[in-house]
């Protein structure tokens, strides 16, 4: 079934987003290359299990939308740590969020998060999930710390669409920069999975009305997207750097999703990257004056 496990590197994806190809690591010494993946549905026609095929004739059940680990190539000496994208056993949530604070013990925003988020990790709780993404949001965004604002991100980049999408809204950003940083460091397996991922609600919804509807709509946010033009000019423009600020960081975040979406009829990829590369600059040229 299986072939020793190089080294630790590693991501996570929900199993119903595996594709043949990639390896699992079943454990710390094992990985076992897949062949095929299908979704198997229960008897009311809901999504119920993932059946992957390893490529030496067995089989693993995996229950849909559960988080698996696969295995990424080992990254070059420049990026080694940034590209670390997910804690493995012995990295535990404690650890993540102890190694984001001793990194800026100085910094007050990750201080405060770190402490909410030290009493526990509820995942059915927004608040929650809010706090880890912007933990990791300060990290990259504010201090440029791609190792840790990743590890960060990993500690919900595993959990599925459940349907609730006011969760959902922050998983997805945490996706969406989980994407941008292993992409910007060189690891397009790992960037290619966040962002399949970053779309797993889109096509949720089974009323045939209602999908219909939310499709339209998505294209329009992905062909006509809100990127704050007006606000950041007229904040910039009455020298309020806090309120340009703010609104800088709606406009990353929807470049980020689009990013993740790989563009539009509107935005190239490579439009977006660059945009994302400026409005980053921006972001921590404001900084500095605030």
């Amino acid at each position: 079934m299986s072939m020793s496990v190089p080294d630790k590197y590693a991501f996570r994806v929900n199993a119903e987003l595996l594709v043949p190809g990639q390896k699992l690591v079943l454990d710390e010494l094992t990985l076992a290359p897949l062949a095929a993946v299908r979704v198997e549905e229960d008897d009311l026609g809901t999504p119920a299990l993932v059946i992957a095929d390893l490529e030496d004739g067995e089989t693993l059940r995996i229950a849909y939308g559960s988080a698996v680990r696969v295995a990424a190539p080992a990254p070059e000496k420049n990026a080694a740590e940034a590209v670390r994208s997910v804690p493995t056993e012995e990295e535990t949530y404690a650890a993540v969020l102890a190694a984001a604070e001793a990194a800026h013990p100085e910094d007050r925003t990750v201080k405060e998060l770190s402490a909410r988020l030290g009493r526990g990790l509820n995942v059915k709780a927004g608040s929650n999930l809010q706090d880890v993404r912007d933990l990791a949001h300060t990290l990259y965004v504010d201090l440029g710390d791609a190792e840790n604002a990743l590890a960060v991100c990993s500690l919900i980049t595993g959990l599925g669409f459940d349907g609730n999408y006011g969760r959902w809204n922050w998983i997805q950003g945490a996706l969406a920069l989980a994407a941008h940083i292993t992409h910007e460091t060189g690891d397009r397996e790992a960037s290619a999975a966040f962002a399949q991922a970053v779309r797993a609600g889109d096509h949720a919804e089974s009323d045939p009305l209602k999908a219909k509807l939310s499709a339209e709509l998505l294209q329009r946010q992905l062909n006509e997207p809100n990127l704050y033009d007006r606000e950041i000019q007229r904040a910039a423009e009455a020298g309020d750097e806090h309120s340009e600020r703010d609104w800088r960081i709606l406009r990353l975040d929807t470049l980020l999703y689009l990013r993740a979406h790989g563009g539009s009829q509107t935005y190239s990829d490579a439009e977006l990257q660059r945009r994302i590369r400026t409005e980053l600059s921006a972001v921590r040229g404001l900084n500095l004056d605030l």
